[in-house]
């Protein structure tokens, strides 16, 4: 590792350290030169497969894109940051997980609205508009009418399974 202060080749780790879950090691170093201090991070670099867009052109993933369109969902939302990066996280994981090489935008925004159905519905909602191009106020009211009907049918199966263990 090259020292950013002076180019130096040797510098030595001082500290270790596993975050963002342990899907990263943050480590402390010093320079043996100008005895300077900072810090490196070192991850696992996941090839994702390419998205094929509605119009069939293919594009690397681009995680940024994905994260600005949740971003933009549930701003303003009482949805919590360690929410949203777990959301990513695990969208980015199912996605690696298929072991395809490409993948439909139509997937990941099947897995986007998903996982926002279950964080936030205002946000799920703001989502689906945008990704499935409402047209009028009859395509927001089947949809929320939709996520009603899903609410519904997990409180009643809530309601009977406790009273399996009453």
């Amino acid at each position: 590792m090259h020292c950013p202060f002076c180019s130096a080749t040797e510098t030595k780790v001082i500290d270790s350290r596993l975050v963002g879950g342990g899907s990263q090691v943050r480590r402390r170093r010093a320079c043996n030169e100008c005895n300077e201090r900072f810090t490196t991070f070192e991850g696992a670099e996941l090839v994702m497969p390419k998205v094929v867009k509605r119009d069939s052109k293919r594009e690397p993933f681009n995680e940024e894109k994905m994260s600005a369109g949740i971003l933009r969902a549930i701003e303003k939302r009482p949805v919590c940051t360690e929410q949203v990066d777990q959301l990513i996280l695990s969208i980015k994981k199912e996605i690696r997980n298929t072991g395809e090489r490409e993948i439909s935008s139509e997937f990941i925004g099947s897995l986007i609205m998903d996982g926002l159905v279950q964080l936030d519905k205002v946000a799920y909602v703001r989502f689906a508009s945008v990704y499935r191009s409402f047209e009028d106020i009859k395509e927001f009211g089947e949809e929320i009418a939709k996520i009603g009907q899903q609410a519904d049918s997990a409180n009643e199966l809530k309601s009977r399974q406790s009273k399996l263990f009453e």
